[in-house]
């Protein structure tokens, strides 16, 4: 075929995937927005993306708090800089690494989840019964993730940010001989609210990216059981890498003012 047509071709299937992904997000808020709301839905989901989600974004945090102040320390002790430490931890933590890490820890654990349980539904035909039951499948399935994962994530990221910062101190006073007291005050002095706020503000868009993938790939999916496969495949890679480009446009958003 000539290169000239697939070129075409790819493109026209990025857009067309691009646009039915978009709709379908539209489709989702402004019907669940709307309303009827399913409060036990909703609680559901911030529950299965929130505590459920603790274990593996806390251990995520500590160690990469730990190795943090480590690898700081032996590039900062060739400078003789190692009372910056305490800084660079809260603020890669803080503004980065929290973020970043616990979106892709919930994406590989929530979003794999979503697209496998609504795509096992969609080739069982559960969400056809839904919808011959007068149930909108985009309110009771859908907007309820939605709205778990932008208002859970940025909780993980809080606890993960604290958890984080507690390994840096852990390593720093144990081994690396730093005063605790010194190291906290050092902490608290540098941190600034923009810090936290950035992070969170991140936090909140990649819980709406990895749940929206989850469900739009599950909701998509066909041709049974390996249909599904594919679905959840595509939904946590596709999020990962959502996160990764809206890390770098919602940091060049925040560093421009």
């Amino acid at each position: 075929m000539n290169p000239l047509a697939l070129t075409g071709a790819a493109v026209l299937g990025i857009v067309s995937t691009l646009g039915g992904l978009v709709t379908f997000a539209l489709r989702a808020l402004s019907r669940g927005i709307v309303g009827p709301w399913y409060p036990r839905q909703i609680l559901r989901q911030m529950l299965d993306i929130g505590y459920y989600s603790l274990p593996v974004v806390g251990l995520t945090a500590i160690f990469t708090g730990m190795v943090l102040a480590l690898q700081s320390y032996t590039g900062f002790s060739r400078f003789q800089a190692q009372s910056a430490i305490p800084n660079i931890v809260v603020l890669s933590m803080t503004r980065e690494l929290g973020p970043v890490l616990a979106g892709l820890m919930v994406a590989g654990r929530v979003g794999a989840s979503m697209a496998a349980e609504l795509g096992t539904m969609r080739v069982t035909e559960q969400i056809d019964a839904l919808s011959t039951l007068s149930t909108d499948p985009y309110r009771y399935l859908v907007f309820p993730r939605l709205l778990g994962g932008v208002l859970m994530l940025p909780a993980l990221v809080l606890v993960a940010d604290v958890i984080g910062i507690m390994g840096g101190w852990l390593v720093s006073t144990v081994k690396l001989g730093f005063n605790p007291v010194s190291y906290v005050n050092s902490t608290f002095g540098f941190l600034s609210t923009g810090d936290v706020v950035s992070g969170l503000v991140k936090a909140a868009v990649f819980g709406f990216l990895v749940c929206l993938m989850g469900c739009y790939q599950g909701y998509m999916s066909r041709g049974g059981a390996q249909g599904v496969g594919t679905a959840t495949t595509r939904a946590v890679v596709a999020a990962s890498i959502l996160i990764l480009t809206s890390d770098y446009i919602v940091t060049e958003i925040f560093f421009s003012h």
